[in-house]
């Protein structure tokens, strides 16, 4: 396994790592710009959005609700990258990766909008309710296949069998500290839980994400709060530690701020998956009666998962001092940087923590994964030999070594980036014409509607209604 290891890592370095940053930044800025700054000035809307009643529900719809594919794009956001992820880039690059992961979020926002609209506008009808994701808009959007098959086959092996991998190696190693648990015990425990909920289809993965994503995340946000506030006088001192660290001349000169800059993108990238074409595979599964009403929902996504979760990581780690123990990394740091704030019970806490954070990643990770092997062929075996690779993907996170299963995922993660970022600046002329219609409605005091007319010369769109039709009915 050594030899994979070091192979995986060359080809992170020499390959990925500066083409991956170039690229998320460039186009987040492109993004950005074309939209106006969607991701900033629309947040009050995206708020408005997700209390609508009609959002949240689902019953009497065909597929989910808005809010329970907030939910399932949330449980693959939020997991092992705000705990484990924030740890390792700190570790690795010091406090001024946070900054990094911080600029990551803010031009990705712009990115999730554009490729969960894409998402919803060439969505399809299914037994289930609706799919779509980067596959589908690849082909019908851009009329290449032969692409969107490439980004299924990537997306499949890269969220099904090695992000699962570095969930379940987290949860693993989070409870052998916590409790000295056996690592293949835990593996085998993850691995019976998957199952279960695997072999329930979207609605179970749906139901399961929407209790208990909030109630985790809330609170693990609050003990992050009642740590700030314990330490409150501290917190202008780790601002300014953050922003120093991350434009230090000290830092550049010790060659530790291109460390910095590296570890913040790449995991903030693997935290908030903005502009990675993860998410839309969720967006497009809601029932909605505008796609940029799904996009925005996405867009406020990426802000709870890095701007406000990974945060609260951050600043517990930084506020123990412990980040500068070159013995501790990963989710071993988190817990020991909450253990100095607040007691040895810490521990305890986040490995239950990451277990829920871990796992409902796992499920959310497992449903992208389905919807692009129905994308390529539509087959009940191949859909029941890829539930049965993750379950033993998961079995084998757990007992791997900790540096290969994210060097995986660094090397996949950046393979899906570039591929659905070339997709989605081609079509992105669609999403910014979706959301002019959009706005327009708005102003005029409507719900906005969407047709596949909506758009002058729109091709490829399977799961909206002509207005005309509409408006004789």
């Amino acid at each position: 396994m050594e030899w994979i290891e070091l192979a995986v890592g060359e080809l992170n370095d020499v390959m990925w790592t500066y083409i991956l940053i170039a690229a998320l930044l460039a186009s987040g800025l492109f993004f950005s710009i074309k939209s106006k700054l969607v991701q900033f000035r629309l947040i009050p809307e995206m708020f408005r959005i997700l209390g609508d009643k009609a959002m949240i529900s689902s019953e009497g719809k065909r597929g989910i609700s808005s809010f329970q594919a907030f939910c399932i794009s949330a449980a693959s956001r939020v997991g092992t990258g705000n705990i484990a992820g924030v740890a390792t880039a700190i570790a690795a690059g010091g406090p001024g990766a946070v900054f990094w992961m911080w600029l990551i979020a803010f031009l990705g926002g712009a990115s999730s909008f554009v490729e969960s609209t894409l998402a919803q506008i060439y969505k399809v009808k299914d037994q289930d309710g609706f799919r779509g994701g980067p596959a589908y808009y690849m082909e019908k959007g851009l009329n290449k296949r032969w692409m969107g098959i490439l980004f299924a086959v990537i997306i499949t092996f890269c969220f099904g069998f090695v992000f699962n991998s570095v969930q379940s190696n987290t949860i693993a190693l989070a409870f052998e500290d916590a409790f000295g648990t056996n690592q293949t015990v835990v593996g085998i425990v993850l691995a019976v839980l998957t199952a279960a909920v695997i072999f329930g289809g979207v609605h179970r993965i749906a139901k399961v994400s929407q209790i208990v994503v909030p109630i985790m995340a809330v609170i693990y946000i609050i003990l992050a709060l009642v740590i700030m506030i314990m330490n409150v006088t501290e917190i202008p001192a780790v601002f300014s530690l953050i922003i120093k660290s991350a434009f230090g001349l000290e830092e550049a000169l010790g060659g530790t701020m291109g460390a910095a800059v590296m570890m913040g993108i790449k995991r903030g990238l693997f935290s908030n998956e903005a502009g990675m074409g993860s998410a839309p595979n969720a967006a497009a599964a809601a029932a909605v009666s505008h796609p940029v009403k799904q996009g925005l929902i996405q867009t406020l996504g990426v802000f709870v998962d890095t701007i406000i979760i990974c945060s609260a990581t951050a600043f517990i780690i930084i506020l123990s001092g412990d980040y500068m123990n070159s013995d501790l990394s990963g989710v071993q740091l988190t817990q020991s940087a909450l253990s100095v704030q607040v007691g040895s019970w810490a521990s305890v806490f986040v490995a239950v923590a990451i277990f829920l954070f871990a796992f409902t990643s796992v499920i959310g990770n497992y449903y992208y994964g389905e919807t692009n092997i129905e994308f390529i062929k539509k087959s009940r075996i191949a859909v029941f030999v890829y539930r049965l690779g993750v379950i033993v993907m998961v079995l084998f996170g757990a007992v791997a070594s900790l540096d290969l299963v994210w060097s995986l995922a660094d090397l996949f993660m950046g393979v899906m980036a570039l591929i659905n970022l070339t997709a989605i600046v081609l079509l992105s002329r669609i999403a910014w014409a979706a959301l002019k219609d959009y706005l327009e409605q708005r102003k005029d005091g409507k719900d906005p509607a969407f047709y596949r007319d909506s758009i002058p010369g729109l091709k490829g769109i399977e799961s909206w209604e002509v207005k005309s039709q509409k408006e004789k009915e």
